[in-house]
């Protein structure tokens, strides 16, 4: 059975280029804000969350303190996705609980490494 990633970016290219790269091995569902992200969450618990840090309404760092802060989610294992590669914003993604950050555009063999050594 495969296994289901959520990739959340407010940036619609981001989100058909993960789909694109992940959807041969995974089944990808996306959404454009963490507040669609949780609407499907209620349906759907995927095996790993891929989450923007920089949306509008609700950025990734508010999203992972709701998903940690949730029994039904907060195993739930997130990569931290940004353009931004910055020595405190890891720091601060480790402390939350994440993965790891991943640098966009981002390496898919990185990305596959990280999904694959994970879940």
């Amino acid at each position: 059975m495969q296994k289901t990633i959520f990739v959340v970016d407010d940036s619609a290219t981001n989100l058909t280029m993960a789909e694109i790269a992940l959807e041969k091995n995974f089944r990808v569902i996306t959404a454009s804000s963490a507040a669609k992200m949780f609407v499907i969450l209620k349906r759907i618990l995927p095996d790993i969350i891929l989450l923007d840090i920089e949306m509008p309404e609700m950025n990734g760092f508010d999203a992972m303190t709701q998903l940690k802060a949730d029994p039904k989610t907060s195993k739930i294992p997130v990569v931290f996705l940004s353009a931004m590669d910055d020595t405190s914003i890891k720091t601060k993604c480790e402390e939350m609980g994440a993965l790891g950050l991943i640098t966009k555009p981002f390496i898919l063999s990185d990305l596959l490494k990280l999904i694959e050594s994970n879940i």
